[in-house]
């Protein structure tokens, strides 16, 4: 059987644009996209593991916003859930500790990059609701 794991990722909104990380070479899905985040630990919930995980992986803090329908999605080897949230980033520099890159897009080319394949119904939830309205929550 093959492991499920249950991840949180962020959507960061900021100037009418999101922020997308690109993976590095040494991470499994190696040079794809994604929303930035990670897996829940036993006992923490969504929103905990998003701001440990960000502080971790991008040395930053957001407020987190409403919660996204989650996205389940089977790999060759796992299955991940995500669980997605939209958030603002509080004013601070990013620093990469584990991607290779990150860029700022309109949410309108959002999917001229090459994503990870769980992110891709995340992206297809986030536009068909305006980052405004996420907030309203």
């Amino acid at each position: 059987m093959k492991r499920h794991i249950q991840v949180a990722c962020a959507i960061i909104v900021e100037k009418e644009r999101v922020l997308a990380a690109q993976r590095s070479e040494k991470m499994a899905l190696p040079l794809k996209w994604e929303f930035p985040g990670g897996k829940l630990e036993a006992g923490e919930s969504a929103a905990e593991c998003l701001a440990r995980e960000l502080m971790e992986e991008l040395g930053i803090t957001v407020e987190i916003g409403a919660a996204l329908q989650p996205a389940t999605h089977s790999y060759d080897d796992f299955t991940v859930t995500l669980h997605p949230f939209v958030c603002r980033m509080n004013a601070e520099t990013i620093t990469l500790h584990e991607h290779k890159a990150i860029a700022w897009i309109e949410p309108q080319r959002m999917l001229d990059l090459d994503w990870a394949a769980a992110d891709l119904p995340i992206i297809n939830t986030f536009l068909a609701a305006s980052a405004a309205e996420c907030f309203r929550n």
